[in-house]
């Protein structure tokens, strides 16, 4: 039974925000009629247009709004490779931690610049609290603001007509900071700190052992904790995932009760989930945002509940008779929280590429461990990340569009927007990549001794792990199937350009998608329009996602 709550709890909660959370950041980027925190944050907001000599009334090409992003990710790119680099002479870093070597810091600072948070080092070993805060925890918030400015651009181009413009790139980032990442994670954080996650610029804490290391007989052991809330909360609400600690949620000080585990996973998905019921409100259609959030669910708790299931069971290799099996597979997982609960953290963090852990996957059973792999390669569309995820799976509608257009012999429309060769390309380029990625990655990396060196497991489990950490930094995940030692050279290098080339060579055909359908006419609807917001029309959305993934995947698999 208290499996059952851990589980049920939380997704009501996020079914139950889905609609006034969705409402309210259409409001956001609408502005229609200004919400309560545009009127107290206004100034604020115009203040900072002028310090940035930025006209928001002004609004982008598809061109112009994609040439605002990728210099917005390559100068965070260019701060937050530099400020690893240089942490050595930096301050607040009481435990002098030098900078990172060049292939460390370009890994990181490409993770946190592309919204992956991919960690090949542990947090509270390599990085000083002002990396933490200044580095790490500011890039939560620029990067998700991105990936949420992107999809909203998208929206807007859907329900225009014989428009040359897609909005201003700078106005939405600086939107979805303001309004609603950074109040949320404020509010967010607070709590988080009731619970006993440390906030704090303190240094490290030394602690009397009861007994004496041999190794060291007069090192006085530490306690690390630092300024972890505030990075916790935006991590998790942002679908960063990036953890303080190299333990992420599993460690108590930034996961410490069963209350904060239950928050932290409706934190993964609400935002996400809100998307696809945001994207309903601006094309004045809510039948289809409830559409997309059908699909995204019909996918995920089949999915969820093998996870569950499977984790649930005891290890069959484990002796009832001297290991307690009742409360299932325990293997790499936290007392506190269960099997249960951990299992559907997985499937939660993958699912929308938030990448957060509280166990290790790699400990997971084969079928339970295969669950969150799924999700990830699936292209991180089943709720996905914050924007990103409404975006892919916008994608895949177009598709589904194109095949009911062909079934039917006629044009594929949607929503009175006849869809061209543009567009279907464009959205076949958005699918491919990443999977291309994945396996030409996977391939490389088992070809030549610098990836097989990495590989702790041998046979299929090792392969996993390879297979895993490329779906991962292509799909901008940043979870880690765990038994790879991933922090070499070849691997920083080979992972850090499968996260770049994952995230905006993903977001140019999204945006030109959007330059184009900005740009026709609304085509009346006739009897012979497919309408896309049917149970028909959800199972084939469904089949389209599935089909493609699987099949992409199946020889790997």
């Amino acid at each position: 039974m208290s499996a059952i709550i851990d589980i049920l709890l939380p997704l009501a909660v996020v079914g139950a925000l889905v609609k006034p959370v969705g409402r309210y950041m259409a409001r956001v980027y609408m502005r229609q009629k200004p919400t309560w925190l545009e009127r107290k944050l206004g100034g604020v907001e115009r203040g900072f247009y002028r310090l940035c000599g930025v006209d928001a009334s002004q609004e982008m090409t598809w061109k112009g709004y994609l040439l605002a992003v990728l210099l917005f990710g390559l100068m965070g790119f260019g701060l937050l490779f530099t400020l690893f680099m240089a942490q050595g002479m930096l301050p607040l870093n009481p435990q002098n931690y030098a900078g990172l070597s060049a292939d460390l810091a370009f890994n990181a600072a490409v993770s946190f610049v592309t919204n992956t948070n991919w960690q090949s080092y542990s947090g509270e070993a390599a990085l000083s609290n002002f990396s933490q805060m200044v580095g790490c925890a500011v890039q939560n918030f620029l990067s998700a603001a991105t990936g949420m400015a992107v999809a909203v651009a998208l929206f807007r181009a859907i329900g225009r007509r014989g428009a040359q413009t897609i909005g201003n790139a700078w106005a939405d980032i600086t939107r979805s900071i303001l309004y609603i990442l950074l109040p949320v994670s404020l509010v967010f954080a607070l709590f988080l700190v009731s619970q006993g996650v440390p906030q704090t610029l303190n240094s490290f804490a030394e602690y009397a052992p009861l007994e004496k290391v041999a190794a060291a007989p007069d090192t006085a052991p530490t306690i690390a904790f630092g300024p972890v809330a505030s990075q916790v909360s935006i991590k998790m609400l942002g679908s960063n995932g990036g953890g303080f600690f190299n333990a992420n949620g599993a460690h108590p000080f930034e996961n410490p009760t069963p209350l904060s585990n239950m928050l932290q996973i409706v934190s993964i998905l609400l935002i996400p989930a809100a998307f696809a019921y945001m994207f309903g409100v601006m094309v004045a259609d809510r039948r289809q945002g409830w559409m997309l959030l059908a699909a995204m669910v019909i996918v995920f708790l089949p999915l969820m509940a093998l996870c569950v299931a499977q984790e649930k069971n005891a290890h069959p290799h484990f002796d009832a008779r001297i290991i307690d099996t009742k409360a299932g597979n325990m293997e790499g997982k936290e007392m506190r929280f269960g099997a249960a609960s951990s299992a559907l953290w997985a499937a939660a963090t993958a699912a929308t590429s938030n990448g957060s852990v509280n166990s290790m996957h790699d400990s997971f059973m084969p079928l339970g461990g295969l669950v969150p792999l799924l999700l990830i390669q699936f292209g991180e569309i089943i709720f996905g990340g914050v924007g990103s995820g409404a975006y892919g799976m916008m994608m895949f509608v177009l598709l589904t569009v194109f095949i009911g257009g062909l079934m039917v012999g006629r044009t594929p429309e949607y929503l009175g927007k006849k869809l061209g060769p543009l567009e279907i390309k464009m959205a076949s380029l958005v699918i491919l990549i990443p999977a291309f990625l994945v396996l030409i990655g996977s391939a490389i990396a088992v070809t030549f001794e610098a990836g097989r060196a990495g590989i702790l497991n041998s046979g299929a489990q090792g392969f996993s792990e390879i297979l895993y950490a490329f779906a991962s930094a292509a799909n901008n995940n940043g979870s880690a199937f765990a038994g790879l030692s991933a922090n070499t050279p070849f691997y920083n290098i080979l992972l850090g350009i499968c996260m770049l080339i994952g995230r905006y060579w993903v977001i140019i055909p999204v945006l030109a998608i959007a330059g184009s359908l900005a740009a026709k006419n609304i085509t009346p609807t006739s009897a012979g329009t497919l309408p896309t917001h049917t149970p028909l029309f959800i199972s084939m959305l469904v089949g389209a996602v599935v089909l493609l993934g699987v099949l992409t995947y199946v020889p790997a698999l």
